[in-house]
């Protein structure tokens, strides 16, 4: 099942907001959450409070325990922008644009549980299938002729 939690109108850009989210995306919420603590960016407190809520959430609506659930999406999408307006010089003026950002976290208790070990060794195992089907490809080709070769052979002489 899953559960969703949204923040919006947060006076941040999503630019900004966007290099958190991506960080906790396939987390368990543990996780997501102490990663969100000890992160230095004006971001990671209205993650934290949209991860809080979608957790409080997931517990209180859907009757679902919290220590299973795990951060399947984690987007920051553009809100309206503020236009202000500063005096330059000569009666000029430049605009300021106050950028806003909606956080949007889904939470879900049936995918498994990704951590940074699991996903390391699912690229050990994909860089080994590749080495075996080239390894295979060149023991096919053992007739001595390049595959350049094989093309000047079929190819007419003009």
């Amino acid at each position: 099942m899953q559960v969703s939690s949204t923040y919006r109108y947060a006076k941040i850009s999503a630019f900004k907001a966007r290099e958190v989210t991506r960080a906790i995306q396939g987390l368990p919420v543990s996780a997501a959450l102490d990663l969100v603590a000890f992160s230095p960016k004006k971001a990671a407190s209205f993650i934290s409070k949209t991860l809080k809520s979608a957790v409080a959430n997931a517990e209180n609506n859907a009757n679902l325990r919290v220590d299973g659930l795990v951060v399947k999406e984690a987007t920051v999408g553009e809100g309206p922008t503020l236009k202000r307006i500063m005096a330059r010089a000569r009666g000029s003026a430049s605009r300021i644009l106050k950028r806003t950002s909606h956080i949007r976290i889904v939470l879900s208790d049936e995918s498994a549980i990704e951590t940074r070990a699991t996903r390391k060794a699912k690229r050990k195992a994909e860089k080994k299938a590749t080495k075996k089907e080239s390894k295979s490809e060149t023991t096919q080709n053992v007739s001595g002729e390049s595959k350049s070769d094989k093309k000047t052979a079929n190819q007419p002489n003009k």
